[in-house]
């Protein structure tokens, strides 16, 4: 994808001089003397060239622009090399999203939902498949062909990842699951390398080499035309450069007192953009760094955020998300694009997220006093519940006892004789696929019809 680059900085002190030689043409570019347009974005010069009026000379704004940016400007990480600081200015989407994130992704906030829910056992039973959505998406957005309900079932019936395709998918599944379970830990080299292993090993091996840190300078990103858009600093360095942002990741940034405070979601976007901007690996570097991201929000307690698909939102503009590497990269390392893009999607999973919840609880609502007014709650135990409101709530498509087994935690004829009771009941369907059993709730209709009766 082409973007028009900013102009040089020599070029840009030109255009001050220009314009400090006119007085009058000065003062009318002066009301644009601000960080953000009239619509409070944040553009990069390759937006704002079509954002102006045709009377205005673009490249004489940019410096303008830029000026009432540079004062605004807080510091982020030192990347690349030679070394570039990142620095980003605090835009209202950047507010708005950690206000988002701060009421309802927290710990606190979904234990909240679960009380109200009053089904813990249920939120966690629902974790594998929401984990999914961020693995099938997430390899979606790496060029994986598969859709997204193809996806689900290789996941779901637990067989071997016969394509390259569908190792991508569940090496993304895995790589979610270190990153909740080292959420403890502080991050170190061997956690990334690790991250890397989990994703991509038996993929291409030689394609990706798995856990190994790049040493040749042969990498390019291109795009669908196959031009180059970005090269990545040099592999010279680069393993200092990765103990430097692991130092920088596990520096504390959340004191309210410091000068240095950055939010964790701020920062964990950063360590999301700085894993693509070092690109230590030689492929598989966005599925890490969107899996760090999603390591640094659980370790500093955002647990909802392993009900947040992000990679879903992602997919559907590739070529925005793509773009805001770009700007920030030609801009003088200014993270303000990138941050302010991905805020911007996290708003709308977040939202999602919480309407999902609400909708939800309404179903269970109902779906309780369906329960009582038909009889048939008092003939389901507390498990049976479970895998009733789950599969009821389209999260579960179906399922084999063994699946079963390892989501309730239960022995494995615990687990055939709750699939089993819910045939006889004349809630759910047996179906013999490949060497197994799957259970699958009847359509509701059916089972009104079945209860009516």
């Amino acid at each position: 994808m082409k973007i028009t680059r900013p102009p040089s900085k020599t070029e840009q002190q030109k255009s001050l001089q220009e314009l400090s030689q006119s007085p009058a043409k000065l003062m009318k570019y002066l009301d644009l003397n601000s960080p953000v347009d009239s619509k409070g974005r944040y553009l990069s010069f390759d937006e704002l060239q079509y954002r102006v009026e045709k009377s205005v000379d673009v490249t004489l704004v940019w410096p303008i622009v830029k000026q009432a940016r540079q004062k605004q400007l807080n510091p982020v990480v030192t990347l690349g090399i030679p070394p570039k600081k990142c620095k980003f200015f605090l835009t209202s989407t950047i507010q708005k999203a950690i206000s988002e994130v701060d009421r309802h992704t927290t710990d606190a906030a979904l234990e909240w939902m679960c009380n109200k829910i009053n089904e813990r056992k249920y939120f966690d039973y629902l974790i594998e498949n929401l984990i999914e959505d961020e693995s099938i998406s997430s390899s979606q957005l790496e060029g994986a062909a598969t859709t997204t309900k193809v996806a689900k079932n290789l996941l779901k019936m637990t067989r071997k990842p016969r394509t390259p395709d569908e190792k991508m998918i569940v090496g993304n599944f895995n790589m979610m699951k270190l990153a909740w379970t080292s959420r403890n830990e502080n991050l170190s080299l061997d956690l990334i390398k690790e991250l890397h292993i989990a994703g991509v090993q038996g993929i291409h091996d030689n394609k990706y080499y798995p856990g190994m840190i790049r040493n040749t300078d042969d990498i390019e990103i291109v795009d669908e035309m196959g031009e180059t858009v970005y090269i990545p600093p040099p592999s010279e360095g680069l393993t200092k450069r990765l103990k430097d942002l692991v130092k920088w990741s596990n520096s504390q940034h959340d004191d309210i007192e410091s000068r240095n405070f950055l939010h964790p979601l701020v920062k964990a976007i950063a360590l999301h953009f700085a894993i693509g901007y070092e690109h230590p690996f030689y492929d598989g570097n966005g599925r890490v760094a969107r899996s760090l991201f999603y390591w640094y929000l659980f370790k500093n307690e955002f647990a909802a955020f392993r009900y947040i698909a992000i990679s879903s939102y992602l997919k559907k503009a590739p070529a925005k998300y793509a773009k805001s590497y770009l700007y920030t990269e030609t801009d003088d390392m200014d993270l303000t694009y990138f941050l302010d893009y991905q805020c911007s999607v996290i708003i709308r999973a977040v939202n999602t997220f919480r309407d999902t919840y609400k909708n939800r609880l309404k179903d269970i609502e109902k779906f309780d006093q369906w329960l009582f007014t038909s009889g048939l709650y008092k003939q389901l135990n507390e498990k049976e519940r479970i895998v009733f409101h789950a599969a009821k709530n389209e999260y579960v498509t179906y399922l084999t006892v063994n699946e079963l087994k390892e989501s309730l935690n239960c022995s494995y004829n615990t687990a055939a004789k709750i699939l089993n009771k819910l045939v006889d009941l004349k809630l759910f369907k047996k179906e013999k696929k490949g060497r197994e059993w799957t259970f699958s709730m009847l359509d509701k209709k059916v089972i009104l019809k079945n209860w009516n009766m």
